[in-house]
């Protein structure tokens, strides 16, 4: 059975996508059921592929997130690239989602492995096919050209060579660790970010195609923001500009 499909590419970067649950230890947040909801399912269980390439695959961790799913009514399957990728056709597991969910991590060696498998192509047809890509942190940050991460270590630095279906920097937990917001913004004045889409903790972006259509929330009181590049003083300087996000059911 073809998948049901967004009807225009869809991503829904966040940071956000979990919550405590009240018989297992979490549950997918509003931000997942949204995605779902944008993939058009309906009359049988949304499919939903989760990729923890970032985290290295973590097995137990996967069993939470199945838990979760089951909570939710998902069909869920994970893509797991280590030690080995887990299906014969990655590609074509990616095609049959409803919805890519990619956790959070090491962006930059999520990269390194999706490149190395040659999925960076997968990743796109399934976009343009109407897969709906979503993900948290190194799951948003993936979509996007790049913005600042912690896979190098506890300094932030940028990665800038993200897959760039969306031609924007992103920025991730903006406001729940300190060093990111100055990051971005010294890295999009000095040219080395693009236009910057940012998140709160709690907050997606919701892009269909490459524009940028809302942001949403699960927690009252959260930000998305705004980063670009003003040029016209004799130093270039960030300007941000609070998108202020709409509070999902």
């Amino acid at each position: 059975m073809l998948p049901m499909t967004a009807d225009a590419p869809t991503i829904v970067a966040t940071s956000g996508g979990l919550r405590p649950g009240s018989r297992t230890r979490l549950e997918w947040s509003g931000l997942v059921h949204h995605a779902v909801d944008l993939a058009g399912v309906s009359g049988r269980a949304p499919r939903l592929v989760h990729v923890g390439t970032a985290g290295g695959d973590q097995r137990w961790f996967q069993a939470e997130l199945s838990e979760a799913a089951r909570v939710a009514g998902f069909d869920l399957t994970h893509l797991n690239l280590f030690p080995m990728p887990s299906v014969a056709d990655p590609a074509e597991l990616l095609a049959s989602a409803d919805v890519v969910w990619v956790g959070g991590g090491s962006v930059a060696g999520l990269l390194a492995m999706w490149r190395l498998h040659e999925l960076a192509g997968a990743f796109r047809a399934a976009w343009e096919a109407g897969v709906v890509l979503a993900g948290v942190s190194a799951g948003s940050l993936c979509w996007h050209v790049g913005g600042p991460t912690d896979s190098f270590g506890p300094d932030l630095r940028l990665v800038t060579d993200g897959l760039a279906l969306l031609p924007y920097g992103n920025g991730v937990h903006y406001d729940s660790e300190a060093g990111r917001r100055p990051l971005v913004q010294r890295s999009v004045a000095a040219g080395d970010l693009p236009l910057t889409y940012c998140t709160d903790d709690g907050v997606g972006l919701v892009y269909r195609g490459t524009e940028l259509v809302e942001a949403v929330t699960d927690v009252a009181g959260k930000g998305a923001y705004r980063v670009e590049r003003d040029a016209t003083g004799a130093v270039p300087r960030a300007v941000e500009t609070r998108l202020d996000p709409r509070l999902l059911g």
